[in-house]
């Protein structure tokens, strides 16, 4: 066990305090330094006398405050309600203009408490398509290693669906290119490393799950997911909307189901040759309960132990390392025995990609 796991998945009394910390941390090395402003601000409200529902439930908080992104739900409300302008008090935060932050936020929370509380019911639904880059980075890899180049993808966690239209994107990775010229959206990370090998993949077909599924055709959902951008990133709101159109035009292929449940029903499912099938995930394995977790990682192991040449396997994860706030993208894939590769590091939303000189060996998050 590996002492990210052990510290992101704490619980007790200090947890709820180290928790906030932990973000604010995270968002300034993420380049968000008005959420890290608004993640302090509500700290500091805990840490105060004040007290009211949404409070008392946040300092009570029963599961692991960190690992159920317990401070991003609060900031998640308080963005809403900036973004709905009906208080107009947080403007001056969201600007990044000097402020009284707790006094302002504090006062916010004390009026608003019903309108925030139901934000907590919930895990932040942060889909982002600037991370398909570090999917088809890992693609274009298993394909350099010999695997199949026609993609069969299986996304847990899939929100929305944005993601999942992957394939509907043109990326520049260090000079390598991949998709179509006139896509509807280009991303071109900054570039850290050796670029990947230039390949030619297809992706067969995609389809993902969500135990809360969002609907981009319906405004009242798409302003719920924007309310979880982070609003320095202000090139995210304009790929929403693009992603909005998009889902419009041809809606992911997505069910309304568990990780564990989804991962078994597809693997079970038959393979064409020729194929290889992917599951992936980003930014969510955190969020699935651990004997789902186990279950997963069991179904996984078991078709990789059934995978052949011409129906290999492999997992895809891009998930939070909470200690030295980045991502990391890790692949493992069969047949021939179980192989796990960190393939690099990456910025939360895609601004940048840093692959490793030589991909190593990768403790898994589990």
């Amino acid at each position: 066990m590996s002492y990210r796991y052990q510290e992101i998945y704490t619980r007790g009394e200090s947890a709820v305090a180290d928790a906030f910390h932990n973000q604010v941390l995270y968002c300034e090395a993420n380049g968000a330094p008005v959420t890290a402003r608004v993640v302090a601000a509500i700290a500091a409200v805990l840490a105060s006398p004040f007290d009211n529902a949404f409070v008392r439930r946040v300092r009570a908080w029963s599961g692991a405050p960190l690992a159920d992104a317990l401070p991003l739900r609060g900031a998640g409300g308080l963005h809403a309600l900036h973004l709905a302008g009906g208080e107009p008090a947080l403007d001056a935060i969201y600007r990044g203009e000097p402020a009284d932050d707790a006094g302002v936020i504090g006062e916010v929370i004390a009026r608003r408490e019903t309108d925030l509380l139901p934000w907590l019911d919930g895990p932040p639904q942060t889909n982002e398509a600037g991370r398909s880059s570090n999917f088809i980075f890992a693609l274009l890899w298993l394909a350099e290693q010999g695997l199949p180049a026609r993609f069969e993808c299986l996304e847990l966690g899939s929100s929305a669906g944005i993601n999942l239209m992957l394939a509907r994107y043109h990326y520049d990775l260090g000079g390598v290119t991949v998709g179509a010229s006139d896509a509807a959206m280009r991303f071109k990370p900054e570039w850290r490393g050796p670029p990947p090998a230039g390949r030619t993949i297809e992706i067969v077909s995609t389809r993902g799950c969500d135990v809360a599924p969002v609907d981009l055709a319906d405004p009242a959902q798409a302003l719920r997911l924007k309310a979880y951008v982070w609003p320095e990133h202000t090139e995210r709101f304009a790929r929403l909307e693009i992603a909005i159109a998009e889902a419009r035009k041809s809606a992911p292929q997505m069910v309304a189901m568990d990780a564990a449940t989804f991962v078994e029903t597809e693997l079970a499912k038959p393979q064409a040759p020729g194929t290889t099938r992917v599951v992936m995930h980003s930014i969510m394995w955190q969020y699935v309960p651990h004997d789902q977790q186990a279950r997963a990682t069991v179904a996984i192991e078991a078709a990789g132990a059934r995978a052949t040449a011409d129906k290999p396997l492999a997992w895809i994860s891009l998930e939070a390392n909470r200690t030295f706030h980045h991502h990391e993208l890790t692949v493992r894939y069969w047949p021939g025995g179980e192989r796990r590769v960190k393939l690099g590091t990456a910025h939360a939303h895609g601004a940048w990609l840093a692959a490793l000189d030589h991909p190593e060996p990768s403790a898994w998050p589990d």
